[in-house]
């Protein structure tokens, strides 16, 4: 009987490694499945290519992350000439699921894409060699964007200025490494609301710039927690600190439920003042990772239709501690 029982095992974790095997397997090879990129060709107008440095430097901020930043400066200002030449570091000590480094977009790197392959990377997060792009990106977001914003930003990208820099390639973790496969898809975009209706428009900003994505809190998973959208709370390790987000929701005590608009409008017209120079900051002083001089840079008329959206988000009772210093 013995004997028996240890063959059925044997046998059934034979089955068992076989099907895993065969998944990893699958994963690998038929993985992601957002679709072929288009065929698509953008046609480059000065208007476009205006419209995306807009979205590209103060909406979606693509710069922010596909640059270098000065953390020795408070909120991380882009070190100048580094427009899109990528390379910033989001590593496993960061709470990342593994090292990750934003790539080239200048035409020194991104010269033999396709137009339709740039698309499906913002949109459905594949890259021209089909694997996927770590939604730090937020391909989710953009892929919701009215598809002419989306032509904009493909436009101004490649009226950039080459910049030689291969930052070195994205390393996920096992196994996010085989999650990260399954997770693009291909985007559905949405018309951009007309800009007299300041919510739906606000809205819209609010999902092209991604602000639930840090300042919504997150479990273990880094899966927004229900009932918690843009209650801030959310943490991003800093060099001997932590900082966490704010709670944008229009709760009275916790939130900017008494905020008045002048006042959100002004919180980052501050940062876009030809008279301010962020300071310089040591490791353990307050900082940020909240690219203010860039958000600070949306038109006021932009900003004021956030901050109409804002007032309509369910308040959420949340009060949070902004910094801490590691001891």
């Amino acid at each position: 009987m013995g004997k028996k029982i240890l063959i059925g095992v044997s046998v059934l974790l034979g089955v068992l490694i076989i099907g895993i095997g065969g998944l990893v397997t699958y994963v690998n090879l038929a993985l992601p499945d957002a679709g072929p990129a288009p065929d698509l060709k953008v046609e480059l107008t000065q208007e476009r290519i205006d419209r995306g440095s807009y979205l590209a430097n103060s909406v979606a901020v693509c710069m922010d992350c596909h640059s270098q930043r000065d953390w020795t400066k408070f909120s991380g200002p882009l070190v100048a000439g580094s427009n899109g030449s990528g390379g910033e570091k989001f590593s496993a000590e960061m709470g990342f699921p593994g090292d990750f480094y934003s790539p080239n977009l200048t035409p020194s790197h991104l010269g033999d894409w396709t137009d339709g392959e740039i698309y499906r990377a913002i949109t459905a997060g594949v890259n021209k060699d089909g694997k996927p792009l770590f939604p730090l990106m937020p391909w989710p977001n953009y892929g919701k964007m009215d598809t002419e914003d989306i032509y904009a930003i493909i436009a101004y990208i490649r009226s950039l200025s080459p910049i030689e820099n291969t930052p070195p390639a994205s390393e996920p973790s096992f196994p996010f490494s085989l999650i990260l496969r399954t997770l693009p898809h291909a985007g559905t975009p949405e018309s951009r609301p007309d800009t007299s209706n300041s919510v739906e428009y606000g809205k819209y900003l609010v999902s092209a710039a991604a602000c639930a994505d840090c300042h919504t809190p997150v479990n273990d998973r880094a899966e927004p927690l229900p009932g918690m959208h843009l209650a801030g709370g959310r943490e991003f390790p800093m060099m001997k600190a932590t900082v966490r987000s704010s709670n944008l929701t229009a709760d009275l005590e916790t939130g900017i439920g008494k905020w008045s608009k002048e006042q959100f409008v002004q919180r980052f017209k501050a940062y876009a003042d030809s008279n301010y120079h962020p300071n310089t900051v040591s490791e353990g002083d307050f900082n940020t990772v909240m690219p203010w001089t860039m958000y600070g840079s949306m038109t006021v008329s932009d900003l004021c239709a956030i901050y109409s959206y804002l007032q309509t988000v369910q308040p959420v009772s949340h009060k949070v501690e902004r910094f801490t210093a590691s001891k």
